[in-house]
């Protein structure tokens, strides 16, 4: 599991029907503090995430099929849950 920051949205007119009707994001990941890696990933969402939202992604394509309810999807990450704080060395973090 990662942490993230929802930066967008990932527009396809030509895909596999897997992602009929399901949005793609765009997810700038965080370290355990909430501060920006520098990095990112591309994600199905399953729950409804909004831009800017600090999301729970599972990065691992096995699991991420799971969920998705097909074990042949051509799918690595997918956002699984919202996050409402963070707690690290038993201080609450900021969430921007």
């Amino acid at each position: 599991m990662r942490i993230g920051r929802v930066a967008g949205t990932v527009v396809s007119t030509i895909n596999v029907p897997i992602y009929e009707n399901r949005r793609l994001l765009m997810v700038d990941l965080l370290d355990e503090r909430g501060r920006d890696t520098g990095g990112y990933l591309i994600c199905v969402d399953a729950v409804g995430a909004g831009y800017q939202e600090t999301v729970l992604i599972l990065d691992e394509g096995n699991g991420a099929r799971q969920v998705v309810g097909d074990p042949n999807a051509p799918i690595r990450a997918v956002v699984v849950g919202i996050v409402d704080q963070l707690f690290v060395d038993g201080e609450v973090q900021p969430i921007d």
